[in-house]
């Protein structure tokens, strides 16, 4: 309790009222929750309490716990590390873009968790350096991000050679498709919870959509960012991110990147300075921002608006955590518009929209909050028409939301479906926001 103190935890989360329980009784558990909603602790603090007590064989951890990214790894080591020190558990991150030797010898020495990227860990197992059969408990963190990033067949080959007889958990913001699998083939009589899946979000969460001329695109994301310091902001490609934090940081903002091609150290750098306040914008590829878990982020640019709703809505969420407030815009061209309204309209997201010619200024997210105008109806926005931002009606594009977001009015969320496999019963949860049900995926 004193570890948890200090890292000022005291009032369990929604997630961690509801998962801990079920998990601490050794049941599969799989758990519906979005990022920042605790969910380190919720499968953290079961998989400490399992192990303690004992100790581990060289080479043969009895904890494993898989991540999408190495920054993620990082991260759960860094809030694990305090409890599992007082437990005497020791624990170790595996991950790749840095030499393996050291990882190698950390598991002969032996470890009681190991916290992991897929490709790694199959490189040590390959070369066998450590073994899975003395596993007790396994977790996949972010599991939708995971198969996301094409890891479904590597994952689905870890958890084939972990014991039949040891428990799983998993969780995700969304659990459908190849979730899905993993949970029908690896989580037979799981628990589902369905805990601050997302809906929780959109009371503090405001969207925008921010028009300019494409040759006023930078300067308008110059006037949005000076007035609204940490922000992340979102581009499609590594050449765009560099670019335009170079453009940032000359023009008085400091902004630092992140993308596929630094290393991890200039990775750990980067990240370090915006943690720290040295640098006020991260300009982020989506790859690379899957492993950017910062709190108090106040502002999401969508540079570029991504490819598909799934994205949107990712990129969206590092924002508005943890019940904090948040506002994310989407900067578009007049010709690019009605692309926009309709990869809003699939994530289940109302924008009010802004002419950046007009946008109040200086151009602070509380100043957008109270101004712009209610989405124009899809039909009266032809492909490539200017548009100033003032007319239109209410957006009507498509009943019940989606994604993961209602936006600012929009209906339940849907996003995702969860396994409905067959039998079990079923038991709500108090209290917690959410829902539990026991199923069988058999």
């Amino acid at each position: 309790m004193s570890a948890l103190a200090r890292q000022e935890i005291v009032n369990p989360s929604p997630v961690q009222q509801a998962v801990i329980p079920d998990a601490l009784a050794g049941r599969h558990v799989l758990g519906r929750a979005r990022t920042g909603s605790g969910k380190t602790l919720a499968f953290g603090l079961p998989v400490l309490v399992r192990l303690a007590g004992r100790t581990s064989r060289p080479k043969a951890p009895r904890g494993l716990i898989l991540l999408p990214t190495r920054e993620l790894a990082t991260q759960v080591r860094t809030a694990m590390e305090p409890l599992a020190q007082k437990m005497g558990l020791r624990l170790t991150t595996v991950y790749g873009g840095v030499p393996i030797n050291k990882q190698i010898s950390t598991l002969r020495n032996g470890v009681d968790i190991v916290i992991a990227t897929p490709g790694r860990l199959t490189d040590l197992l390959d070369r066998r350096c450590m073994t899975l059969d003395d596993i007790e408990i396994t977790v996949l963190d972010e599991a939708d991000h995971l198969c996301d990033l094409g890891f479904y067949k590597p994952i689905d080959a870890l958890l084939t050679k972990t014991p039949e007889s040891s428990q799983r958990l998993l969780l995700s913001a969304t659990l459908d498709g190849d979730v899905n699998k993993l949970v029908k083939r690896h989580l037979p009589k799981h628990v589902l919870h369905e805990v601050d899946s997302g809906e929780s979000a959109v009371d503090t969460m405001e969207h925008h959509v921010l028009v300019s001329a494409a040759t006023e695109k930078s300067k308008t994301a110059f006037d949005l960012l000076r007035a609204n310091p940490r922000s992340i902001v979102f581009t499609r490609t590594r050449r765009g991110a560099m670019r335009l934090a170079r453009q940032l940081t000359q023009n008085g903002i400091e902004a630092v990147d992140m993308h596929g091609d630094l290393s991890q150290r200039h990775r750990e750098r980067n990240l370090e300075a915006f943690s720290s306040g040295r640098a006020s914008v991260i300009v982020a590829t989506d790859v690379a921002a899957r492993g950017i878990h910062v709190d108090r982020i106040g502002l999401v640019v969508h540079y570029d608006a991504p490819a598909e709703h799934k994205a949107y809505q990712h990129r969206s969420g590092r924002t508005a955590r943890a019940g904090e407030s948040g506002s994310v815009v989407t900067m578009t061209t007049p010709e690019a518009l009605r692309d926009v309204m309709q990869l809003q309209n699939k994530a289940g997201v109302t924008a009010r929209h802004h002419d950046a010619r007009t946008a109040p200024s200086p151009m602070t997210a509380e100043a957008l909050s109270g101004a712009g105008t209610e989405a124009p109806h899809m039909s009266s926005v032809r492909q490539g028409a200017r548009t100033s931002g003032n007319g239109g009606g209410q957006n009507r594009g498509g009943g019940r939301p989606q994604g993961g977001f209602r936006g600012n009015g929009g209906g339940r969320p849907q996003g995702g479906g969860g396994n409905r496999g067959g039998g079990g019963g079923r038991r709500r949860s108090g209290g917690s926001g959410g829902s539990t049900r026991v199923y069988s995926s058999s």
